[in-house]
């Protein structure tokens, strides 16, 4: 059975904290694949504006360059365009790819909000859940029927494993800012070409 995590989010822009995230995800859960999962529409938060989609599966694209064979995009929520659901994501996959084992990769601060997620208990029915830790948002398992905080993963879905922290208090609403306010200088944390794209296409202006 193929174990494959799942890395989603908006990527706007991608930036080294992602990269840590997967990399812990990659040591610590035994994957043969990481796939990085940008939305089309973030149903959880308002439009941040920026670049296109096209432009961020882009810059996606460079930030995973040479950074490690097992990683790639998986475009499925780009192409189905609209408001993002994991749940939809992860029953598509799941018929597309029957026999793979399926784990969300995601931040301690997303994990009082999932009780809200649409068909929670449907997610783990299908996946499993990696957290790394983040300042400020304590590993607390959440109130989800089937859920249940394991060691380490068994392949199995409804388990809730802890990864450590990234130690890179990184956001992409602060590098947007940054960019923006000050378009010519670094803001730190984003990987040099994906940098470079940014300027040479006046991108976050």
């Amino acid at each position: 059975m193929r174990r494959v995590g799942l890395l989603g989010g908006a990527f706007n822009p991608p930036h080294e904290g992602h990269l840590k995230l997967a990399r812990l995800a990659l040591d610590h859960l035994a994957l043969d694949e990481l796939r990085f999962v940008p939305t089309a529409l973030s149903p959880h938060k308002p439009d941040p504006g920026g670049p296109d989609v096209s432009s961020r599966l882009r810059l996606l694209t460079e930030a995973l360059e040479g950074f490690d064979g097992r990683c790639r995009v998986e475009t499925l929520e780009v192409e189905r365009g609209g408001a993002s659901y994991t749940v939809d994501t992860l029953e598509s996959l799941s018929e597309r790819e029957p026999g793979t084992a399926w784990i969300l990769i995601m931040g301690s601060d997303q994990l009082p909000g999932l009780p809200s997620w649409r068909r929670v208990e449907r997610i783990f029915e299908l996946a499993s859940a990696a957290v790394a830790l983040r300042p400020g948002a304590p590993f607390q398992v959440p109130q989800v029927a089937g859920v249940h905080a394991t060691p380490a993963w068994s392949g199995k879905p409804g388990e809730l494993v802890a990864l450590p922290a990234t130690e890179l208090d990184l956001a992409s609403t602060d590098l947007r800012e940054r960019l923006r306010a000050t378009p010519h200088e670094d803001p730190g944390g984003v990987p040099p070409q994906v940098l470079g794209t940014i300027r040479s296409e006046n991108l976050y202006r």
